[in-house]
């Protein structure tokens, strides 16, 4: 992995003041998504009047709200007269089938407060969420709530959808006949990669609750011969065998002795001459790409325990598990693939 700065080193005061305020910049997207500003102007272009009416704006803060997302590119101005900039409306217009704002939606209601936490993190190491309430009762709570679990899904869905078509390519899927994702929400990533590779079948492994999303999501993409739920808490129940397991995205929410736990029990539901492929975030091991470095933080903001972690930790796990390292895969802008194989049993063809 190599280093990509998110910016250039500070030489003046008046980049080091920047970057102290990129938070200021943060807000004004989240709360422009908050309003549905971005799908209101994908309707048609709107004066400064029409949007205070439509999105119940107060005239004093209104125009430099508005001028600050044409500096930013989301924007377009012509005369009186806003428009979503062509990335904006792409992905930002909620009516959209694009539409990545999800992810977003989410950093407003969680990640933006926690963050402002960070100082208590650093002297305690405790996650900063108001209440600090025990993870798995938050969860229990979201997955009982059927409006925060299709947001929760959405948000999976946005972070998981550009990835899929990167794992239907970066593997080499022609020797195997099934996949299963562990942690994989509505299947969402899945069926891209069945829908990739038709000899495929595929599973999910996630919470029950979100079974019946999960039919309805694969009837969408026309896969519901092909992919099935099997619902369990992947601490304590054991997982479907496949010849492919998968796991991204997941391993960040816990500590690194639950990790090893989880590749052990995901290593067992390879079949032999299989694979287990795991995506996340990595870090380098040294300071590299601070995208990743940030959602590290993040991870340790909102959880009891987690983070980002590097590929020898990774490593250790997989071989802790009877794994052998097969390589790795850049996936998408900042994901890793790492890919593991399972031995095949003796006498017997890889699966």
């Amino acid at each position: 992995m190599t280093s990509t700065p998110l910016t250039a080193e500070p030489s003046t005061l008046d980049d080091i003041n920047r970057i102290g305020i990129a938070f200021a910049q943060a807000k004004v997207v989240l709360s422009a998504i908050e309003l549905d500003l971005f799908t209101v102007l994908a309707a048609g272009p709107a004066t400064e009047n029409e949007l205070r009416e439509r999105l119940g704006l107060h005239p004093r803060a209104s125009r430099d709200f508005l001028s600050a997302l044409v500096s930013f590119g989301l924007l377009r101005k012509d005369g009186d007269t806003y428009t979503n900039a062509p990335g904006a409306d792409r992905h930002l217009d909620k009516a959209k089938p694009e539409y990545a704002g999800a992810f977003l939606e989410r950093a407003n209601r969680m990640m933006y407060p926690a963050w402002s936490g960070l100082t208590g993190l650093l002297h305690t190491g405790e996650p900063q969420l108001a209440g600090r309430e025990d993870q798995a009762a938050a969860f229990e709570r979201m997955m009982a709530d059927p409006g925060h679990l299709r947001n929760f899904l959405r948000m999976m869905d946005a972070v998981s959808g550009p990835l899929g078509p990167h794992l239907a390519a970066a593997f080499d899927w022609s020797a195997h006949h099934s996949v299963l994702d562990v942690g994989g929400a509505r299947g969402n990533l899945v069926a891209q990669v069945l829908a990739a590779h038709p000899h495929l079948t595929g599973g999910v492994f996630d919470l029950p609750a979100i079974a019946p999303l999960f039919d309805e999501h694969m009837a969408g993409f026309g896969l519901g011969e092909r992919a099935s739920f099997t619902g369990g808490d992947f601490f304590t129940d054991d997982l479907p065998e496949a010849d492919v397991v998968v796991t991204g995205h997941v391993l960040h929410d816990w500590t690194p002795a639950e990790r090893a736990l989880l590749v052990k029990k995901m290593a067992a539901a390879v079949r032999p001459g299989g694979a287990l492929l795991i995506y996340d975030m990595l870090l380098d091991e040294t300071p590299g790409d601070p995208w990743n470095t940030l959602i590290s933080l993040n991870m340790q903001l909102i959880t009891n325990g987690g983070s980002e972690y590097t590929l020898a930790e990774c490593t250790g796990w997989l071989t802790d598990a009877g794994l052998e390292l097969a390589g790795t895969v850049p996936l998408g802008d900042h994901d890793t693939l790492v890919i593991a194989r399972k031995p095949a049993a003796a006498g017997e063809p890889a699966a």
